[in-house]
């Protein structure tokens, strides 16, 4: 049976905004079902004209295009919370894919009410905003990462930001988190060969700095992971729910 808005289990969490009763009602109403995907099937695919929104509930995935030669650039990784589809609602197709890494569970929308959902509770178009504003901001790092540091920054990098979305939707025990990621994924987020990836990725092991074993990632002072990349660690921001 699909979950009810009122019983979602990613809004007891305190990285999301509370919602009042009357916004839980108003997007049970907009909500159409659910969908679960095992891991390594499509969800969205580039040029499609996807019909349906969605809202991860459980699971995790990766967003990425690919280039005509048939390469792969992973773009973002897909968390709980995540709202994927809005951009085939503006562009009237995807120039993106997102796949399954593991089994999710997705809440449904259907496109076509978008709008009018926006038009009847315009309180709610903040929200799309803000999750269109936080791409852009992770955007601009990513790009900073492919084009100004070393391999060992850019791995840290990536670790570290993916250990910190975890943490914040309580994945993470005993600063062990376990993530389907494949270490083929990172090397095609950062524009690194796998084995460039995984020499560097061997390094940071032997320094203590992560672990990665059988999908598990350890980070045991993220602090110290933040200093290898030469940035801040993140504390969680509150934010909305779709």
């Amino acid at each position: 049976m699909a979950t009810k808005c009122a019983r979602c289990p990613l809004r007891r969490l305190e990285m999301f905004v509370p919602m009042s009763p009357e916004e839980v009602r108003v997007m049970d109403r907009f909500k159409v079902g659910e969908l679960t995907v095992d891991a390594g099937t499509p969800i969205l695919q580039e040029g499609s004209n996807a019909l349906q929104l969605f809202t991860v509930l459980r699971g995790i995935g990766i967003r990425y295009k690919t280039t005509e030669s048939g390469r792969r650039q992973v773009i973002n990784f897909v968390f709980p919370g995540d709202f994927l589809g809005l951009q085939g609602s503006v562009r009237e197709e995807m120039t993106h894919s997102i796949e399954a890494r593991s089994k999710m569970t997705l809440c449904v929308f259907n496109r076509s009410e978008l709008f009018g959902f926006i038009k009847n509770n315009p309180e709610r178009a903040y929200d799309i905003i803000w999750a269109c504003a936080t791409e852009e901001h992770f955007l601009g790092e990513a790009l900073t990462t492919l084009g100004q540091r070393t391999a060992m920054e850019s791995v840290a990098w990536a670790v570290l930001r993916l250990f910190e979305r975890a943490e914040g939707l309580g994945l993470v025990e005993n600063a062990t988190v376990e993530l389907p990621l494949r270490q083929q994924d990172l090397a095609d987020a950062l524009g690194l060969s796998l084995v460039h990836t995984n020499k560097t990725l061997s390094k940071l092991r032997e320094r203590q700095f992560i672990g990665w074993t059988d999908g598990h990632i350890t980070v045991p002072d993220t602090a110290k992971l933040a200093d290898v990349a030469g940035v801040e660690v993140e504390a969680a921001q509150p934010r909305p729910l779709m």
